[in-house]
């Protein structure tokens, strides 16, 4: 038989958090961001739960062909854009909208020999500094790609660097809305500009297309001000296995590579079928929290490639075959949020889901 860990994608907890985000912006388009493959769940495995978002996000062609196999006809946005000229055939036979955030992306477009009318996202650079046009530059840009046969519509388009929290002591995104307003009021042109942390914290904000993203995969955008808890969001991936030992120690014993964790009474550890091997971070912190059998117990020593110890000293009952979750929900119904796990490596959720490894068993339940 196979090793006994799985991820477990649970398709009712993506339908939930999509639900949470409509709930948030009623009167906003809700696309449903699937870059990374699904933030590492699987395009394939969270399309249906997804299906009824207005729209997709994602970041390139490849990704955009897989929704397009799958039977979903509606808008689809190329986060990036083009990264070629010859990009701009394969949006006209797909159908893809797609961000014009630099000026070789506007010269292609303005040399596109077919007729075409595309959905065109123009981005703002309004503080982040990573794409788009400079605000000084953005009108004089409107004006160029409203001139253009191939543009059908244009959206304004801009990312929050800290809707998650403030920036130098104000609320994070008031910098960034202040210049994206003085720029683009008199402009026509639908807006988007919440991402998951927007949704969540700044619901007022008029934001026609929404991109919600790490939220619907049961991660909090702004973890540990507000859990997942606290914003109603649902775990999307359970990562578990099994003990498959377990080790009576005494006192002065040491576990694992670099004895890095010694016992300091007698205790139990059990040894779980997961390592770095398989995603969860080798420099994951001793204490680092962990299901046993629906109980909270927590990591012992260094994690290895392909299995870590966790400590059973208040779990009497824990044995051989015993279900173990490193993140997720537990068959029991217990939580552990992956946002808590992340903390223990000084990461992110984002990082731990995106992470898990191509030998993991996925499975939907």
């Amino acid at each position: 038989m196979p090793r006994p860990i799985t991820a477990v994608i649970h398709s009712q907890s993506l339908q939930h958090n999509l639900n949470v985000a409509r709930t948030k912006m009623p009167n906003s388009q809700v696309y449903a961001v699937v870059k990374a493959n699904a933030y590492g769940h699987g395009i394939e495995r969270v399309y249906q739960a997804f299906k009824s978002a207005d729209g997709f996000a994602l970041l390139d062609l490849a990704e955009a062909k897989r929704i397009r196999a799958l039977g979903w006809t509606g808008p689809v946005l190329l986060l990036e854009g083009i990264f070629s000229e010859q990009d701009l055939f394969d949006c006209h036979e797909l159908g893809l909208s797609f961000s014009i955030h630099s000026e070789y992306q506007l010269e292609w477009l303005a040399r596109f020999p077919l007729e075409a009318q595309f959905d065109v996202y123009l981005k703002m650079n309004s503080g982040m500094n990573r794409l788009g046009f400079r605000p000084e530059q953005y009108r004089q840009v409107w004006q160029q790609l409203s001139s253009l046969p191939q543009v059908q519509r244009l959206t304004h388009m801009m990312h929050f660097s800290d809707a998650d929290g403030e920036r130098f002591g104000r609320d994070g995104i008031a910098h960034q809305c202040q210049l994206f307003d003085a720029i683009t009021h008199d402009l026509p042109g639908a807006r988007s500009v919440s991402n998951s942390a927007a949704i969540l914290r700044h619901e007022q904000l008029q934001s026609d297309v929404i991109r919600s993203g790490i939220m619907l995969y049961g991660s909090s955008p702004d973890y540990p001000s507000h859990s997942i808890q606290d914003w109603d969001l649902q775990p999307a991936m359970s990562l578990r296995s099994e003990l498959i030992a377990i080790q009576q120690l005494k006192a002065g014993d040491s576990v694992g590579y670099g004895s890095k964790f010694i016992a300091e009474t007698d205790m139990r550890v059990g040894i779980v079928a997961c390592g770095y091997a398989d995603g969860y971070q080798r420099i994951t912190a001793t204490g680092t929290p962990i299901l046993v059998d629906g109980q909270r117990s927590s990591l012992v020593g260094r994690v290895c490639m392909d299995m870590l110890a966790v400590d059973l000293s208040h779990l009497p009952n824990a044995q051989v075959g015993s279900e173990v979750v490193l993140w997720g929900t537990s068959k029991q119904g217990a939580v552990l949020s992956i946002d808590e796990v992340a903390a223990g490596s000084g990461t992110i959720g984002y990082e731990l889901m995106c992470a898990v490894t191509a030998r993991v068993n996925f499975i939907q339940d």
